[in-house]
């Protein structure tokens, strides 16, 4: 008799990206309802913003560390901890009267994020053989591109609409949802024993892995140096629609990226980084050619979301295929580059915007997306090569 086809864990990998969907959602609240939480701690528009910045930079210092600590620890449990954690932060939120427990409650919840950002593909990695880690990562990514393109917009709708309290109070119920959900669903998944070759130092010392990290951070910088500040952006355009308009087009084109990802980034892992670092470089161009002009500009959003959607997919799948143990820690390794990328990112648009206007945050774009795409075309062992776990045993995880 002929071998029975594994299937694809779908409902296991569609509850993962539900938690993606609330890290992400976690993470953006604040910025859809500046103007209620300024009024309602009774502080300033800049200093709301800097709770944003406080969860970034907590998981980008937290991840590589926390993630070394927890690497030995059963996944779903510490998933489980994680989610309630985000929960309880969140929760604090809604009761709290202070701008000072409110930023400590973001700092809690950053450094969660810290760890669950890696964690989540990692686990998502373990559930399928090695020939389909790239879609287990798109599916299970998917919940953060559709938080950022459908779920805060209605959040924030909510936020406005009965007060960012309720926001912060209907976001904690979910996630405690989530959770439960989680532990009554989800296969109990071992650690990984640490050992020197799944040592962070023994990680960055590959040189493809190392390559990897750099796409990332420069490709991150060249997007989030720009969509940080696409409502002036779109303001400047005169773009018919308005920012709402602009906002579905993108999220749009970000769904049509996930989509895209999931089918192809196994087998065309570098054909596919290619194709959305030069698109998102194409469309650049579009920007500073017809600066605003109708339709164009509308395709040009559409487009810039579509190079953006996949990003997280593509990065962690290319990073996962260089080392054969210490997943976790890889892919912790790109989350912290990647939220380092949107801080230093957002960091560099903002002074360009302080100094000149936002059209000359594209032409730094177009600039810090060379590198990525060179890296990318010339760089054939790291995003060309066959999955260094080709030839794996199919079963990815053990029931504890």
């Amino acid at each position: 008799m002929g071998q029975k086809k594994e299937r694809f864990p779908w409902l296991y990998l569609v509850l993962l990206s539900s938690v993606s969907f609330m890290g992400i959602l976690s993470e953006l609240v604040p910025s859809g309802i500046l103007t209620e939480m300024s009024e309602g701690l009774h502080v300033s528009y800049s200093s709301i913003g800097l709770l944003i910045s406080v969860y970034a930079i907590a998981s980008a210092v937290g991840t590589i560390p926390l993630i070394t600590l927890t690497m030995s620890m059963n996944r779903k449990k510490l998933l489980t901890i994680l989610m309630y954690v985000f929960g309880v932060s969140n929760l604090i939120i809604a009761f709290s009267s202070s701008y000072f427990l409110t930023a400590a409650a973001r700092l809690v919840g950053g450094i969660s994020a810290g760890v669950l950002w890696p964690m989540v593909s990692a686990y998502a990695m373990r559930l399928v053989p090695s020939k389909l880690h790239g879609r287990a990562i798109a599916v299970t990514m998917s919940g953060s591109t559709l938080g950022l393109g459908v779920g805060l917009p209605i959040m924030t709708t909510v936020g406005t609409g009965f007060g960012w309290r309720i926001e912060f109070g209907v976001l904690s119920a979910i996630i405690f949802v989530i959770a439960i959900l989680g532990q009554i669903i989800l296969p109990s998944v071992g650690g990984e024993k640490r050992t020197a070759a799944n040592s962070p130092f023994y990680i960055i010392r590959n040189k493809s892995v190392v390559i990897c990290l750099v796409v990332t951070l420069f490709t991150i910088m060249a997007h989030y140096g720009l969509y940080t500040y696409i409502s002036p952006l779109v303001e400047g355009f005169g773009v018919a629609g308005g920012i709402k308009l602009v906002s579905i087009l993108f999220g749009a084109g970000t769904i049509i990226s996930v989509v895209l990802a999931g089918k192809v980034v196994d087998d065309h892992l570098g054909s596919l980084t290619v194709f959305m670092l030069t698109l998102a470089f194409g469309t650049m161009f579009l920007f500073v050619a017809f600066k605003g002009m109708l339709y164009v500009s509308h395709l040009a959003f559409l487009l810039w979301g579509v190079s953006f959607g996949a990003l997280v997919t593509i990065f962690q799948a290319a990073v996962t295929r260089q080392v054969g143990t210490g997943k976790d820690i890889a892919t912790s390794l790109q989350s912290s580059t990647f939220n380092f990328g949107i801080v230093f990112g957002s960091a560099l648009g903002g002074t360009i915007l302080d100094h000149l206007s936002v059209y000359h945050i594209i032409y730094v774009t177009i600039v810090l997306l060379v590198v990525p795409i060179l890296l990318s075309m010339f760089s054939k062992k790291t995003f060309w090569q066959s999955d260094i776990d080709e030839g794996e045993p199919k079963a990815k995880y053990k029931v504890v």
